[in-house]
C-alpha cells in the first residue's frame, strides 16, 4: 500500500512510539499510520480563502457588535413616535401587514376624532372606528382587534394601563398573546415600547439582516432569534450594559423625533432593546432592502460574509 508523500509525514508522526499520540496506543503501525493520514488529508484540504472575521466570535458578540456600529453611526432613533401608551398599542396594531406612512394617516384621523384613547375607542361605534383607520388596511380586522384589546383591559385590569404594566413580562407577554390579533412581534412591541418591559422586538427587518449575515437560518424561529438578541445584549447588565449603553454617535441621524414614549423612563437594557430594534428598522429601510440591497453603502458592509457581498 502506497500512500505517497502524506505517508512520510504519517510515519515521522508514529515512528517513535514514546511520543506516538495517545489514541494511537495499541493500535498496529499501519491502522495507526491509515488514521494519522486521514487527519492530515483532513487538514489539508480545508479551505485555503481569506476566513470571514465573523466566523471567529460568537453570535452573541457579532450582535454586541452591530450593535455598536449602528450606534455610532446613527445615535437614538427614538422608537416608537407616539404620545402615550395608548397610542403606541394602537400603531402596534395598525402596523400590521402596511407601512408606517399608512398607520401615521390611521393615527391622525383617530387623534383628530378624539378617538385615540381607551374610552375613545371603547365609546366609538366599530363602523366608525373602521372607517377612521381605513388607511392602514385590514381595517375590519384590526378596528375589531383594537375594541378586543379595550375590552380585556376593561375585564382585567379596570380599564387601566398602568395596572396592565405593573404585570411579570411573561405572565403579560401570555396573556396579550392570548388575545385575537396578537402575535410575538406585535406583543413584544406593546411591552417594550408602552409598557418598558425589557423584551427584544423581532420583525422582518431582523430577520432579513440576520439571515444575509448567515447568523440564522432563513428557518429560524421567532423565538429562537429573540432568545439569542437577548443572550447578546442582555448579558451582565453591569458590565456589557453599561458599556453599550455609554456609545456616543459620531453624527445623530435619528428615523423620528423624540417623542414623549421615545424618552419615557426606562430601564438600561430596555433602552438597548428599544435602541437596537430602531436602528435595525433603519439599517432594513435604507439598506438592507428586500430587493437590490445596497450593501455597499452598509455601516455594517465589513461583517457581511464574503459569498454574499
Amino acid at each position: 500500500m502506497n500512500f505517497g508523500k502524506e505517508s512520510c509525514a504519517g510515519s515521522q508522526i508514529l515512528s517513535n512510539t514514546n511520543s506516538r499520540p495517545q489514541e494511537f496506543a495499541g493500535l498496529s503501525f499501519t491502522v495507526a499510520l491509515t488514521l494519522a493520514l486521514i487527519r492530515i488529508n483532513s487538514f489539508q484540504s480545508m479551505p485555503k480563502s481569506k476566513t470571514n472575521p465573523a466566523e471567529l466570535v460568537s453570535k452573541e458578540e457579532q450582535l454586541r457588535t452591530y450593535y455598536e456600529t449602528l450606534h455610532r453611526a446613527w445615535g437614538p432613533q427614538h422608537w416608537w413616535p407616539a404620545r402615550t401608551r395608548f397610542e403606541v398599542i394602537v400603531g402596534a396594531y395598525l402596523t400590521q401587514n402596511t407601512s408606517w406612512t399608512n398607520v401615521e394617516i390611521a393615527m391622525r384621523q383617530l387623534r383628530e376624532a378624539g378617538v385615540l384613547t381607551l374610552a375613545g375607542v371603547r365609546r366609538t361605534p366599530l363602523p366608525t372606528l373602521e372607517t377612521l383607520i381605513r388607511s392602514s388596511g385590514y381595517f375590519r380586522q384590526k378596528a375589531a382587534r383594537l375594541k378586543i384589546f379595550v375590552a380585556f383591559v376593561d375585564d382585567r385590569y379596570g380599564g387601566s394601563l398602568s395596572r396592565m404594566f405593573t404585570q411579570p413580562t411573561e405572565n403579560l407577554r401570555q396573556e396579550l398573546l392570548g388575545l385575537n390579533g396578537i402575535g410575538p412581534e406585535t406583543a413584544d412591541s406593546i411591552l417594550l415600547y408602552a409598557g418598558q418591559h425589557p423584551v427584544f422586538v423581532v420583525d422582518a427587518y431582523t430577520r432579513r439582516i440576520l439571515v444575509r449575515h448567515e447568523i440564522i437560518s432563513a428557518n429560524a424561529s421567532y423565538e429562537e432569534i429573540r432568545t439569542l438578541f437577548e443572550n447578546a445584549l442582555g448579558v451582565s447588565p453591569e458590565s456589557t450594559g453599561s458599556r453599550l449603553v455609554s456609545i456616543v454617535a459620531a453624527k445623530s441621524r435619528p428615523a423620528h423625533s423624540p417623542s414623549a414614549m421615545s424618552l419615557a423612563k426606562r430601564s438600561t437594557l430596555a433602552q438597548i432593546y428599544n435602541d437596537m430594534h430602531g436602528l435595525i428598522v433603519s439599517l432594513g429601510k435604507s439598506y438592507c432592502l428586500k430587493s437590490k440591497p445596497r450593501c455597499k453603502q452598509c455601516p455594517l458592509r465589513q461583517f457581511l460574509p464574503k459569498a454574499v457581498e
